[in-house]
């Protein structure tokens, strides 16, 4: 795991220099349209069992006027009585572009590899529109709608000793929606849930991603985040759904 410590390092450090840049005009600094956040968490346990996790995330938004852009990275690795039992990242990227003060349009593009799940690859491209219901200090509710293109290589590794992933690969129109939603409930409290769905003539895929936040200061904060997918048509034998609970440190910037 010593690899991957070092990887996700690099990153924090790539990403902490360049949250810490403000633009100045004249003699006044402006504040960064850029607010990033990265995350840590790891566990060791030891006795009967051996096992060590690794859990990390890395996000940055940029905000200029109409535009909108955000980028995420997240990253999970277990290991049991010292093999390898799961990994996974997931990324994506999305940029809105505001036509009204609660309407906007939508390009994004998201994507799962996994060595653990029905499929190894599983990318997503769609654009649409989204409304926000609200969007203050307080509370965030917006929804997207629209169509999008779906490329899925499944695993065909062995999961288990006889259990063989569907072999076809998937190319095919989907229509995707999301929910997203953030509560800050008081001053060092916030609570956020998304909800993902894309749906095509293969299966269907849902992702449920729900985060508490409890700021330590004004740039750490201790973060319970839970995370699934469901996919509605797998193997005889596997689960329809692969979730992760994780305890970080987050950092933002």
């Amino acid at each position: 795991m010593t690899k991957v410590w070092l990887a996700c390092f690099g990153l924090f450090s790539a990403a902490l220099a360049h949250a810490q840049e403000t633009e100045t005009t004249g003699d006044i600094d402006v504040p960064s349209p850029w607010n990033s956040e990265v995350e840590f968490g790891y566990q060791a346990h030891s006795g009967n069992s051996e096992s060590e996790s690794l859990n990390s995330r890395i996000d940055a938004e940029y905000i200029r006027g109409r535009h909108r852009t955000n980028g995420e990275w997240k990253f999970y690795l277990l290991y049991k009585d010292g093999e390898e039992d799961k990994r996974q990242s997931s990324y994506s990227l999305q940029t809105d572009y505001k036509l009204s003060p609660k309407t906007y349009l939508y390009g994004s593009f998201s994507g799962i590899d996994s060595r653990y799940s029905a499929y190894y690859r599983d990318y997503t491209f769609s654009g649409g529109v989204g409304y926000q219901f609200t969007n203050t200090d307080t509370l965030l509710l917006e929804v997207e709608i629209g169509p999008g293109y779906r490329y899925q290589e499944p695993n065909l590794d062995e999961i288990d000793d006889d259990d063989i992933v569907f072999p076809d690969i998937v190319e095919e129109a989907i229509f995707r929606g999301k929910v997203n939603s953030k509560w800050q409930v008081v001053d060092n409290l916030a609570l956020g849930a998304t909800f993902t769905l894309v749906s095509g003539h293969s299966n269907t895929r849902i992702d449920t991603d729900l985060n508490a936040t409890n700021a330590i200061t004004e740039d750490i904060a201790l973060k319970l985040a839970y995370s699934r997918q469901y996919h509605d048509r797998v193997p005889e034998g596997l689960q329809n759904s692969d979730s992760i609970f994780s305890v970080n440190l987050l950092f933002a910037f």
